[in-house]
């Protein structure tokens, strides 16, 4: 934290600052604890690219709009800097991914008129374009989703004739791939794996970090199975609140596919090989 947003905190607050705190702000940001003289403690985080804050902060809002999962309450918003609610965390209790997984599927319910979002925003520091295109998911999702992604790892140097050939192929597969999938734009998370949800001390699941659009909710859950960690509780409890279409688990692998060519494009050639491996079992 620097001194100037410290001084401004206080000014804000009414109050003086106590101790701060580092803590995890995930491999981009920078985050810590905040106590005041109040004994009130707050989550401050701030990005050395001020876009990405402001973008974080318009999706918590969003996500507050459904009232039916615990998001962060967001106490001050300044052009390059955040201040929170902190949330005081504890551990889940055995009914935890069961309700968990009713709540995930309420805020699915909360839906828009049109996929996308009304700005561009960001998955981990790529850019994630939400600029809708039509009302039809399959057009919206290859588009700006896949496509971009795409173009992004050529751009890289990531996409060799094996990689070309395969996704031209996919992109000819991708209206059959889809087909079941509903056509509801539903309030999305974005990017939920297990760094993006907390217990807090009353052992509800609080979403953080989102990538919020609105778009396919099979996408969502999708984004749950790439690195694990999530009770078989937490999709049998979703199925039974909100139930998903019986060929659903069949395009699981095409939503990962968004999230493994971020990973390529974030991280480098270790995610190659898993992109390339998932497109093939598409067009086999």
């Amino acid at each position: 934290m620097t001194p100037q947003h410290k001084t401004k905190i206080e000014i804000l607050l009414c109050t003086k600052i106590k101790t701060i705190h580092p803590v995890g702000g995930g491999c981009i940001a920078n985050a810590c604890q905040v106590l005041t003289e109040k004994e009130e403690k707050f989550f401050y985080k701030s990005y050395s690219n001020n876009e990405i804050l402001k973008c974080e902060i318009n999706g918590l809002n969003e996500l507050h709009l459904a009232k039916n999962i615990k998001i962060p309450k967001v106490i001050i918003a300044e052009d390059d800097f955040a201040l929170m609610e902190f949330i005081d965390q504890s551990n889940r209790d055995k009914n935890f991914f069961e309700t968990f997984g009713r709540s995930f599927a309420q805020l699915h319910k909360y839906c828009s008129d049109n996929f996308g979002f009304y700005e561009n925003n960001f998955i981990g520091a790529n850019r994630q374009v939400n600029q809708p295109i039509s009302n039809n998911w399959t057009e919206f999702y290859f588009q700006n989703r896949l496509l971009y992604q795409f173009k992004l790892a050529e751009k890289n140097g990531y996409v060799d004739n094996n990689f070309r050939d395969l996704f031209y192929r996919l992109e000819n597969r991708i209206d059959s791939i889809l087909t079941g999938c509903e056509n509801i734009p539903s309030l999305l998370h974005g990017d939920l794996w297990s760094g993006n949800y907390l217990c807090d001390e009353d052992g509800a699941a609080c979403l953080i970090d989102p990538a919020v659009y609105y778009g396919n909710r099979e996408a969502d859950l999708a984004m749950t199975k790439l690195f694990g960690g999530f009770d078989t509780s937490f999709y049998s409890a979703y199925n039974e609140e909100y139930k998903l279409p019986n060929d659903w688990k069949y395009r699981e692998n095409i939503f990962i596919l968004y999230h493994v060519m971020n990973h390529l494009n974030l991280f480098g050639t270790s995610y190659y090989s898993q992109t390339i491996s998932i497109i093939k079992n598409y067009v086999k």
